[in-house]
């Protein structure tokens, strides 16, 4: 159960990522790196895309990972990236609210993929 649940994981942080790749609003808003007049900065909307190639890969691998070896250790790297993540949104985006909230999804995802991981490797082990 745990490594199909991994695996939606991987498919929930995939789309996700290739949508605000598509649509950098998507995860600038809710960071307060919009403009005024809810544009995006082009600086900003290239390193929102990179964010969400590098979360596309990463998804991407822990969906079509061929064995559990691989799942756990793809898995790891998502995890390295969300915690990464918050503690960077979470002390460096200049809006207070969008800290919190960028901080707290990155948290978030990153403790249920550790979580779910850990299941998966203790029932591996038994």
């Amino acid at each position: 159960m745990s490594a199909t649940l991994l695996r939606v994981l991987g498919a929930a942080t995939a789309a996700y990522s290739v949508a605000i790749m598509i649509r950098p609003a998507w995860l600038a808003r809710p960071c307060g790196l919009t403009r005024a007049d809810g544009t995006v900065p082009a600086p900003t909307a290239l390193l929102i895309r990179a964010i969400g190639a590098r979360d596309a890969a990463l998804g991407t691998a822990m969906l079509l990972a061929p064995d559990l070896r691989s799942l756990r250790t793809a898995t790891a790297c998502r995890v390295a990236a969300d915690l990464s993540d918050a503690a960077l949104f979470g002390t460096a985006l200049p809006d207070r609210a969008g800290r919190a909230k960028a901080a707290g999804a990155a948290a978030t995802w990153g403790a249920l993929c550790a979580a779910a991981a850990s299941t998966t490797r203790a029932r591996a082990c038994h």
